[in-house]
């Protein structure tokens, strides 16, 4: 047997750490939070924002995060269960969901904050990427304000995959177009080819207004419509055709930006008529264990007369 040499030994095993905790459980980027997170000595402690997208297997979750020393504090936030206020019922975790959902929390904070009127976003959705230059620093808006700067925060993706085309950056793109400064690029916005280095904003504007899926229903529909019942039962329930998706997208981010505010809280009334059993003491138990063995010995009895 030839010699083999023991790398983990008894001194690697007594040095050896473990990674953090969230990190073990795979929910914690910490190379990624570390430059989210960490602020400029010269800021003064002012908060650093980040634009944190979360996806569900049902729901869209945008909110706009600082960090302090004994924790994050959620300065904004919205959810794309919201969307059936502005007339969005179906489909709400794809990509338009997704932009609908980022636009929200964008108009709410700025609302919040009182700049929704200085900073109104982009109203027509086009696909393309808005910077501005001004005093040599390059803003993601129209326009730059003399008097109040726009709100920037960076997108935080957590530990999903970057890829192009992914929903992460529908909600970036949302939030862009409500009027948050967040730098990005069109590299991984969808209809972006990486060989040739081109970027088509017609297919991104296709895909926020829900076109992939218009595209998907039809096929579905001619090539098996067993399965295309099925799997789009909740939009025949609310009578939702293929060609109709776009309008519905304009209407709701029409709504979006009348009324980005949350709902109110709803009260809650516990049901008070319900009342939980008496705890039996030891003796009626006792009790009610005699009676079932008399009653099972009875029963016994009464088949072996039999």
């Amino acid at each position: 047997m030839p010699f083999v040499k023991i790398i983990k030994n008894k001194a690697y095993f007594s040095r050896f750490q473990v990674k953090f905790r969230r990190r073990r459980e795979g929910k914690t980027d910490y190379r990624q939070r570390k430059r989210l997170v960490c602020q400029a000595k010269n800021k003064y402690q002012s908060p650093k924002y980040r634009l944190v997208v979360r996806f569900t297997n049902r729901h869209v979750i945008c909110q706009v995060v600082y960090s302090l020393i004994d924790g994050d504090r959620v300065f904004c936030q919205a959810n794309s269960k919201e969307l059936d206020r502005y007339g969005l019922k179906v489909g709400l975790k794809n990509y338009s969901a997704a932009y609908c959902t980022g636009l929200l929390v964008a108009r709410r904070l700025l609302q919040k904050v009182g700049l929704d009127s200085t900073y109104e976003g982009n109203d027509e959705v086009d696909g393309n990427v808005v910077t501005t230059e001004y005093e040599k620093k390059k803003y993601y808006v129209d326009e730059v304000d003399e008097d109040k700067r726009p709100f920037r925060c960076l997108l935080d993706v957590g530990c999903r995959p970057t890829t192009t085309g992914c929903r992460v950056f529908g909600a970036l793109k949302g939030a862009a177009d409500g009027g948050l400064d967040i730098p990005h690029s069109e590299k991984r916005f969808p209809g972006y080819d990486r060989d040739a280095k081109e970027y088509d904003a017609d297919m991104h504007r296709e895909r926020i207004m829900g076109g992939h899926v218009g595209e998907y229903m039809e096929y579905l529909d001619e090539e098996d419509n067993a399965k295309y019942q099925e799997h789009f039962a909740t939009y025949i329930a609310n009578e939702i055709e293929s060609d109709g998706l776009e309008e519905m997208y304009e209407g709701v981010h029409k709504k979006i930006r009348e009324d980005p505010s949350p709902a109110g809280k709803k009260e809650f009334t516990p049901d008070k008529s319900y009342k939980r059993k008496a705890k039996l003491s030891l003796d009626q138990r006792k009790a009610a264990i005699e009676t079932k063995k008399e009653a099972k010995k009875a029963a016994l009895a009464a088949e072996d007369e039999e």
